[in-house]
């Protein structure tokens, strides 16, 4: 799967461990950077992977600040976007098989680099379960449209 990337200066160093993680498990990568810790400004780099979510360029995409919380919100302003801010794997198995997660953010300043990667994989591997659980994604999508 092609996965686009993105963290700003506090989550630089953790996006750096992910993209290492995700290209060693086979997955395509699209880094939008940030390519340092110099201070950025995080909605910048949500619009950007989001744009590549959205747009099919990339199948998901995973977010990276201090808190995960920026990201998250930013990120959630997009038509499209179902982003989660995760701080475990149960959340992210979750936030895949009932809310159809389309965006991954992590806080790099709440997680340790074996915590961030586990859930990166368990919320990579986790499917869509559908079923009553589709009503609802279709229900997020009508409150999209309303605000249009």
């Amino acid at each position: 799967m092609e996965i686009a990337l993105g963290a700003d200066h506090a989550g630089f160093h953790l996006k750096e461990e992910i993209k290492g993680e995700l290209q060693r498990l086979g997955h395509g990568v699209r880094d939008l950077g940030t390519d340092s810790d110099e201070s950025v400004d995080y909605p910048d780099y949500a619009a950007r992977v989001c744009r590549l979510v959205t747009g099919g360029q990339a199948g998901r995409g995973i977010l990276v600040c201090g808190t995960g919380v920026g990201m998250s919100v930013a990120a959630n302003k997009l038509p499209g976007i179902r982003a989660a801010n995760v701080c475990s794997e149960a959340a992210a198995r979750l936030s895949r098989e009932h809310n159809d997660a389309n965006v991954l953010t992590l806080g790099a300043r709440l997680l340790d680099e074996h915590q961030a990667l586990g859930i990166v994989q368990v919320w990579l591997e986790t499917g869509f379960l559908g079923g009553h659980h589709q009503r609802r994604i279709e229900k997020i999508a009508e409150l999209e449209r309303k605000q249009e």
